[in-house]
């Protein structure tokens, strides 16, 4: 595993003295974090998707016309060009 200072001259930082020291702190806790993963034993284990034991539960995609755009339009209060019409949200 690299080092912080390793870390650093990869990702071509230029930290000040202070902030390179509360950042190699937060470094160090996950590194520490990692290593207590790196200790489990898993050999054998299957690789996973999701944690789920569920296959694809979604319905087909079936597209459906349900409302013609001129039904959707009759209640719009402005419209243009088939389309509805609303405020500029941007001068």
């Amino acid at each position: 595993m690299k080092s912080f200072k390793e870390c650093e001259k990869t990702a071509m930082f230029e930290l000040g003295d202070e902030e390179r020291e509360r950042i190699r702190g937060r470094f160090e806790e996950v590194v520490a974090g990692f290593s207590v993963i790196d200790s489990f034993d898993t050999d054998g284990a299957e690789p996973l998707v999701s944690v789920l034991d569920l296959n694809n539960v979604m319905r087909d995609d079936v597209a459906v016309k349900v409302v013609s755009r001129d039904e959707l339009l009759e209640n719009a209060p402005e419209q243009n060009d088939g389309y509805f019409q609303v405020p500029a949200a941007i001068n």
